[in-house]
């Protein structure tokens, strides 16, 4: 640690006090999918059930990030890494207010999701695999940011000339190309409900 750095997180009060004061357990939940395969829709509807039950919230969403405290890295494998760090460590932080925290992050490699449950706490984190093919995926293409990839105009993109590892034992799989949203919401709410619900 740098010198004159003194840390005071032992001082502010405590993560029970603040989950005592709102009613309900605070968990990171880390959607991690190819571009397409629904996470950000999943973490949209699933907040809104949250908000709708009387939970307090807080989705982190990959674009959102990048064009604020993430604005100034690029989509190199370096700064890619470095999005999740900064990313993980904020998380942390909403996690000890006690807050419910959707984050929506591509995050392609094993090493880089363990990197984020490492900062987060094993205990806090809940790896949710929003899992659809790569041709489902490329169908939807909502941004068009396969045609552009497939044409050559972005290089380095996921699940086309990047890889992506899929979770080996995820908390919850989703299959989004299977299941209509209201289903996938429904079956992820019933799963987390036990985990964030206060006794």
């Amino acid at each position: 640690m740098e010198k004159h750095i003194y840390p005071i997180f032992d001082r502010l009060l405590q993560r029970g006090a603040k989950e005592k004061m709102i009613g309900q357990h605070s968990k990171a939940l880390w959607f991690t999918g190819l571009s397409g395969s629904g996470k950000s829709t999943v973490a949209e509807n699933l907040e809104a059930r949250l908000h709708a039950n009387g939970f307090l919230t807080q989705v982190l969403d990959g674009d959102n990030i990048r064009n604020g405290l993430n604005s100034n890295l690029t989509f190199a494998p370096e700064d890619r890494v470095e999005n999740i760090r900064r990313i993980s460590e904020v998380t942390k932080l909403f996690v000890h207010c006690g807050i419910i925290t959707l984050n929506s992050f591509i995050s392609p490699t094993v090493e880089m999701r363990q990197m984020a449950k490492d900062i987060i706490g094993e205990d806090n984190f809940v790896e949710v695999f929003i899992n659809a093919s790569l041709e489902s995926c490329e169908a939807r293409d909502v941004k068009g940011l396969y045609a552009k990839a497939r044409s050559g105009e972005i290089k380095g993109f996921t699940g086309i000339d990047a890889p992506y590892e899929a979770p080996p034992a995820p908390a919850i799989e989703l299959r989004t190309d299977q299941m209509s949203i209201e289903e996938t919401v429904d079956k992820l709410y019933n799963y987390i409900l036990p985990l964030i619900k206060s006794e």
